[in-house]
């Protein structure tokens, strides 16, 4: 049986925080904090809609953290800034050990980017940094109208990459979309990109735990 990888976009493979230098010109010293709210509250924006039963897509959390991130920390944003900053978020860099692990992974499994993200905004962020060459396909939740970890969503990615009867292991590094993976019956390895996350006791573990991407080749091995 092949086992088959989908990998997370935002957090795992491109960087949100690499928006804090962008912010520097808005909010000075506060360019940190309010890139990480921003952050925060596009995945928490997701979460609700998707239990609400409201879905728009990615993006539309995305601009409306924004503006909640910005107006929490009394800045002005403008129209047309507030454009830019969604333009450039699409553009965000990825890690240095992103586009090395998936070459070194390609032709031993199938690749897939599996995402909340939109697939022009995949397409955009993946095709900037000289990801996408390595996957042979994007899921999205657009697909489903719904948001990780809605099991739904997990569901339709085992669909989406031809893994029902084969094994399906995601790759993230967020602690809850490896939990989400995990309760809805998919392999999950948590990449620890910060050694001061702490992953929540549920009583839900993932597959495998590894502090970068350059790890995962060997950790596979032990699935």
């Amino acid at each position: 049986m092949t086992l088959r990888l989908a990998f997370d976009v935002y957090g795992t493979l491109v960087d949100p925080m690499g928006m804090a230098e962008l912010l520097e010109q808005d909010a000075g010293e506060s360019a940190e904090a309010v890139s990480a709210l921003w952050r925060e509250k596009q995945l928490e924006f997701s979460f609700r809609k998707g239990l609400m039963r409201v879905y728009e897509d990615f993006g539309v959390c995305t601009r409306q953290a924004l503006r909640y991130a910005m107006a929490t920390h009394q800045l002005p944003l403008a129209e047309d800034r507030e454009d830019e900053l969604m333009a450039a978020y699409l553009s965000l860099p990825a890690f240095d050990d992103a586009l090395p692990a998936l070459k070194a992974l390609k032709g031993n499994y199938p690749l897939f980017a599996f995402s909340n993200g939109s697939y022009p905004a995949l397409e955009k962020v993946l095709g900037h940094n000289n990801l996408l060459d390595q996957f042979e396909g994007l899921v999205s939740v657009d697909d489903i109208k719904s948001f990780k970890p809605d099991p739904a969503v997990y569901t339709y990615a085992r669909r989406a990459t031809g893994a029902w009867d084969e094994p399906l292991c995601l790759v993230s590094s967020n602690a809850w979309d490896v939990i989400g993976a995990r309760a809805a019956g998919l392999k999950a390895v948590w990449v620890q990109r910060d050694i001061n996350k702490v992953f929540e006791d549920w009583g839900i573990e993932a597959s495998a735990v590894i502090n970068s991407l350059s790890e995962l080749p060997e950790a596979l091995k032990h699935l």
